[in-house]
Protein backbone atom coordinates (compact mmCIF):
# COMPACT_ATOMS: atom_id res chain seq x y z
CA UNK A 1 0.00 0.00 0.00
CA UNK A 2 1.68 3.41 -1.03
CA UNK A 3 1.79 6.38 1.52
CA UNK A 4 -1.32 8.44 0.12
CA UNK A 5 -3.35 5.01 0.00
CA UNK A 6 -2.69 4.47 3.99
CA UNK A 7 -3.19 8.41 4.69
CA UNK A 8 -6.46 7.72 3.19
CA UNK A 9 -7.37 4.83 4.78
CA UNK A 10 -6.71 6.07 8.01
CA UNK A 11 -8.98 9.35 6.76
CA UNK A 12 -11.63 7.00 6.47
CA UNK A 13 -11.55 5.62 9.51
CA UNK A 14 -11.57 9.27 11.29
CA UNK A 15 -15.11 9.27 11.08
CA UNK A 16 -16.21 6.30 12.73
CA UNK A 17 -14.52 6.62 15.20
CA UNK A 18 -15.61 10.19 16.35
CA UNK A 19 -19.04 8.59 16.48
CA UNK A 20 -17.58 6.01 18.72
CA UNK A 21 -15.72 7.77 21.08
CA UNK A 22 -19.29 10.20 20.97
CA UNK A 23 -20.84 7.52 22.20
CA UNK A 24 -18.44 6.60 24.54
CA UNK A 25 -18.51 9.90 26.31
CA UNK A 26 -22.39 9.55 26.05
CA UNK A 27 -22.22 6.65 28.24
CA UNK A 28 -19.68 7.41 30.72
CA UNK A 29 -22.29 10.65 31.61
CA UNK A 30 -25.24 8.25 31.55
CA UNK A 31 -23.60 6.11 34.07
CA UNK A 32 -22.48 8.86 36.48
CA UNK A 33 -18.57 8.23 35.94
CA UNK A 34 -18.00 11.78 34.43
CA UNK A 35 -19.94 14.85 34.22
CA UNK A 36 -20.79 16.91 30.60
CA UNK A 37 -19.32 19.85 32.31
CA UNK A 38 -15.71 17.97 33.53
CA UNK A 39 -14.78 18.31 30.00
CA UNK A 40 -12.68 21.22 28.43
CA UNK A 41 -15.31 24.01 27.49
CA UNK A 42 -14.39 23.72 23.80
CA UNK A 43 -14.83 19.61 23.64
CA UNK A 44 -17.99 20.46 25.35
CA UNK A 45 -19.06 22.64 22.12
CA UNK A 46 -18.29 20.43 19.81
CA UNK A 47 -20.26 17.75 21.23
CA UNK A 48 -23.13 19.80 21.44
CA UNK A 49 -22.63 21.21 17.35
CA UNK A 50 -22.69 17.39 16.68
CA UNK A 51 -25.14 16.59 18.33
CA UNK A 52 -27.52 19.43 17.27
CA UNK A 53 -26.39 18.85 13.70
CA UNK A 54 -27.14 15.27 14.26
CA UNK A 55 -30.40 15.80 15.39
CA UNK A 56 -31.50 18.35 12.82
CA UNK A 57 -30.69 15.59 10.03
CA UNK A 58 -32.79 13.27 11.88
CA UNK A 59 -35.56 14.95 12.28
CA UNK A 60 -35.09 16.01 8.22
CA UNK A 61 -35.14 12.42 7.59
CA UNK A 62 -37.88 11.56 9.54
CA UNK A 63 -41.10 11.11 6.97
CA UNK A 64 -43.85 10.16 9.75
CA UNK A 65 -43.54 11.22 13.07
CA UNK A 66 -42.88 8.93 15.62
CA UNK A 67 -44.79 9.67 18.80
CA UNK A 68 -48.33 8.43 17.22
CA UNK A 69 -50.84 11.37 18.21
CA UNK A 70 -51.86 11.68 14.69
CA UNK A 71 -53.80 10.52 12.17
CA UNK A 72 -50.88 9.70 9.79
CA UNK A 73 -50.45 5.90 8.47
Amino acid sequence: MTEPEKINALSQTDTSLVRVLEDLIDVLITRGVIQFTDLPEPAQAKLLERRETRASLNNRLQLFPLDGDNDLV
